[in-house]
C-alpha cells in the first residue's frame, strides 16, 4: 500500500543525494583553503593541500583497480597518512579498515584476510608488523596467496632504517603514491548513503570475527552529532590524543573537517605530549579514555604546564569513568564530558548532558552525576534498559539492572560475513550493547557492568565499576581493576588488581593489601569487598582499556580463595 502525503512529488538530482561525511571536506578547502588542517610536528598542512592530497590518494588507489567492493586496510598510529585514509580510501569508492597497531602479527593476518584488504597503507614503525602478518596469510593460503599493494608512510620521527628496509621489500612510498594521483580527482560521492564507508574490527577471535561494517549515512549523522552535544565551535582546535583507528576517531575525523578546525597529530601519547600540544597549539578539545585521563591527573610536575591557558574539554569514554578521575581533571581546568558507546554505534552514542541546576552541587556530588553514561544523542532515536529475562523496560529506579540496548541511524549495518553474531545482537529490533546497567529516575542510564564482568558471589550480583570506583578513592591506588576468582565458600569473590602510585612505599604489600581492604570495608557492603589483592601494572589495549580477560585469567591460576574469612 502507497504511503500518502499531501503530494507526489518525487525525489530527483535536484533536491535528493546520498549523505556523506566526504562533503566536509572540499567545504572546508574552499571556505578556509589556507587555514591549517593538520599539523604534525614540523610539517603542516592546510585544507586546500589536505583535499588535493585526499583527491591524488583517490585517484592513485582507482588507478590500481581499488573502488566500491574494496577494503584498504591502514595500519599507523595518529599520523596525517591515517587522517587523510578516511576520506581519500572512501573518494575512490573504497572502504577503509584503520587497524589496531598494538595486535600481533596472527590478528592482523586473520584481520587483513577476513577482510580481504587489496592495499595495505602501513607506517614504516608498523612495517615488519605488518610483513610477518603477510608472511602468516602466505604460509596458510597454500598457494593461493594475492599479496596486497603495501604502502609504505616515512615519518621523519622515527628511524631510517626501517623505512630503507621496507621500501627494499618492494613496498611504495606514500608520498611517490600521492605524486602518481591527479589532485583534481573528479571523486564520486556514494550513490547510495547505505553504501559502506568504514571497517573496524571489535576483537579479532577468529571463531567469531566482530567486523564492524559502517555506512556513509551514519558517518554523516555522527560527525554532526558529535560537536553539537559537545558545544563545538568552527575553528576548533582537536588533539587527537584517541587513536583513528578506534571507530574511525569517534568520527572526529570527519567531524573536524565539517568544523573547519585544525586537528593537531599525537603519535605517542604522553601527559607531557598533551600539556606542551595545549601550550604550543591552544588546543581546544580532545578525546580519551579514562585510563589516558588518569596519566594526565597523575602526571610528575615537570611534565605538566599549568595553569591552564583556557578551559580544555575533554570527552572521555570507552570505560566508565571514576568519579574521584573526574574531580581530580575539573581540579586542573579540564571539563569533561561523559559519553558512552560502542564500535557498532560508530563511538560514542550517549552523553551525560551536563544541567546547568548541578553547578550548585558539591565537586564530588557533581562527579558522581557525571560518572553516569547519561541520554541518547540527537542522532539516536532509541536508548532503553531492558530486562535480560522479559525484554520488557526496566524501572527508573536506578536498582534494577538489565541491558542496555539502541535502536536508530547510527547503530552499524552489522558484522562483516557473521550471520549468526548479527541475528544475536539484533534480536527483537535492537541493537544489544552487552553491557548491564540501571535507568535513574532522571531517565539517566548507568553501566553497572559488561555482562561477563558481573560477579556473583554467594547468589549476589556484584558490580565491578562500584568496587574500583571505590578502590580509586584510595590514597595510594593509581589503576585498579576488579574481575571474579574462584571462591571455595562464595563460589566467585571480588580479586582486585591494583597498580600503586609511584611516589607509595611499596616494600610491604601485605599490610597495602589489608589497608586496601579495610579501606573497602568502610565503603561498601561486606560481601563485595575484595578477598584478595594483586599489584603490579594492568594490561591495556590499544585505545587504553583494561583488559578484564587477561585478569580473569591471571585470577584462574591463582586458583580459589581457602574458605574465606567472612
Amino acid at each position: 500500500m502507497a504511503i500518502r502525503d499531501i503530494d507526489d512529488l518525487p525525489k530527483n538530482a535536484a533536491n535528493y543525494t546520498a549523505l556523506t561525511p566526504l562533503w566536509f571536506l572540499e567545504r572546508a578547502a574552499t571556505v578556509h583553503p589556507s587555514r591549517k588542517a593538520v599539523v604534525h610536528g614540523s610539517r603542516t598542512y592546510t585544507w586546500l593541500q589536505t583535499y588535493q592530497r585526499c583527491r591524488r590518494l583517490a585517484s592513485a588507489l582507482a588507478k590500481r583497480s581499488v573502488g566500491a567492493g574494496s577494503t584498504v586496510a591502514v595500519i599507523a598510529p595518529n599520523i596525517p597518512a591515517t587522517y587523510e585514509a578516511h576520506f581519500g580510501i572512501p573518494m575512490c569508492g573504497a572502504v577503509i579498515n584503520p587497524v589496531n597497531i598494538r595486535l600481533n602479527a596472527s590478528t592482523i593476518a586473520f584481520l587483513l584476510g577476513h577482510s580481504q584488504s587489496a592495499t595495505v597503507i602501513v607506517d614504516q614503525e608498523f612495517f615488519t608488523l605488518a610483513e610477518d602478518s603477510l608472511k602468516i596469510m602466505k604460509e596458510k593460503s597454500q598457494g593461493h596467496f594475492n599479496p596486497p599493494l603495501l604502502v609504505v608512510v616515512a615519518d621523519e620521527a622515527c628511524d631510517p632504517e626501517a623505512l630503507r628496509y621496507a621500501l627494499g621489500q618492494g613496498a611504495i612510498e606514500y608520498e611517490k603514491f600521492l605524486e602518481s594521483g591527479d589532485p583534481d580527482f573528479a571523486w564520486k560521492p556514494p550513490q547510495d548513503e547505505w553504501q559502506s564507508i568504514a571497517l573496524g574490527y571489535t576483537s579479532g577471535t577468529t571463531a567469531s570475527p566482530k567486523g564492524v561494517v559502517l555506512h556513509h549515512r551514519g558517518a554523516y549523522l555522527m560527525s554532526l552529532c558529535n560537536p553539537l552535544v559537545w558545544g563545538m565551535n568552527e575553528g576548533a582546535i582537536y588533539l587527537w590524543t584517541l587513536p583513528m583507528f578506534h571507530c574511525n576517531g569517534w568520527c572526529f575525523t570527519w567531524a573536524i573537517a565539517a568544523l573547519c578546525g585544525t586537528n593537531i597529530c599525537l603519535r605517542q601519547v604522553t601527559a607531557k605530549g598533551v600539556y606542551s600540544a595545549i601550550a604550543k597549539h591552544g588546543v581546544t578539545h580532545f578525546c580519551a579514555a579514562p585510563v589516558v585521563l588518569n596519566t594526565i591527573v597523575n602526571a610528575a610536575p615537570e611534565d605538566t604546564i599549568l595553569p591552564l591557558p583556557h578551559v580544555v574539554q575533554v570527552m572521555t569514554a570507552g570505560a566508565a569513568p571514576p568519579p574521584a578521575v573526574l574531580f581530580a581533571m575539573s581540579r586542573k581546568g579540564f571539563r569533561v564530558t561523559h559519553t558512552y558507546g560502542l564500535s557498532e554505534t560508530y563511538g560514542p552514542s550517549t552523553i551525560c548532558a551536563w544541567k546547568p541546576e548541578w553547578d550548585s552541587l558539591p565537586p564530588d556530588t557533581q562527579a558522581r552525576l557525571n560518572a553516569r553514561q547519561g541520554v541518547r544523542y540527537t542522532t539516536l532515536e532509541c536508548l532503553d534498559v531492558i530486562s535480560t529475562k522479559t525484554g520488557e523496560p526496566v524501572p527508573a529506579d536506578g536498582k534494577t539492572m538489565g541491558e542496555i540496548v539502541m535502536r536508530g541511524n547510527v547503530v552499524m549495518k552489522g558484522y562483516l560475513k557473521n550471520p549468526k553474531a548479527n541475528e544475536e545482537t539484533f534480536a527483537n529490533g535492537w541493537f544489544h550493547s552487552g553491557d548491564l546497567g540501571v535507568k535513574h529516575q532522571d531517565g539517566y542510564i548507568e553501566i553497572k557492568d559488561r555482562s561477563k564482568d558481573i560477579i556473583i558471589s554467594g547468589g549476589e550480583n556484584i558490580s565491578s565499576v562500584e568496587v574500583e570506583n571505590s578502590l580509586y578513592l584510595h590514597p595510594a591506588v593509581l589503576e585498579a581493576s576488579v574481575v571474579a576468582r574462584a571462591d571455595e565458600r562464595w563460589g566467585e569473590s571480588p580479586c582486585a588488581f591494583v597498580t600503586l602510585k609511584p611516589e607509595v612505599n611499596k616494600s610491604d604489600e601485605q599490610w597495602l593489601a589489608e589497608d586496601i581492604m579495610k579501606f573497602c570495608k568502610s565503603k561498601m557492603p561486606a560481601y563485595w569487598v575484595p578477598k584478595s589483592v594483586v599489584f603490579g601494572p594492568l594490561p591495556k589495549t590499544a585505545t587504553g582499556k583494561i583488559q578484564k580477560h587477561v585478569l580473569r585469567a591471571k585470577a584462574q591460576q591463582l586458583g580459589p580463595v581457602k574458605l574465606s574469612k567472612l
